[in-house]
């Protein structure tokens, strides 16, 4: 039987994916806050101007309020930002990176 946090953190990995895959992006991240709620969102760029998908997926939590953080997720991206990360949710937050297909590439903790 599948464990409950397990079916979650497969929702979230989704829901990265499904965020670069609605802009054709390379990489997608997610998150979810302290209260179980999740945020995604894709790398994007303008010019010189870039975002990040795991600092897009991270601003929309704070927008909405987030305390903490409880999972953050990214999908196809070489490099997982922790630095933000830690400065956002503090040591010891789980972290998923992921392959382009969703499958787990390595687990990481800030």
């Amino acid at each position: 039987m599948i464990s409950e946090s397990a079916v979650e953190d497969a929702k979230l990995v989704t829901l990265a994916k499904g965020a670069a895959a609605r802009i054709g992006a390379r990489e997608g991240a997610g998150v979810r806050d302290e209260m179980g709620r999740s945020y995604s969102g894709a790398n994007v760029s303008a010019g010189q101007f870039t975002l990040s998908a795991l600092e897009l997926a991270v601003a929309q939590a704070l927008a909405a309020g987030a305390k903490g953080l409880e999972l953050a997720v990214v999908v196809g991206a070489e490099h997982v930002d922790l630095e933000l990360l830690r400065a956002v949710a503090g040591g010891g937050l789980p972290v998923l990176h992921c392959l382009a297909s969703g499958e787990i590439h390595e687990r990481l903790s800030t």
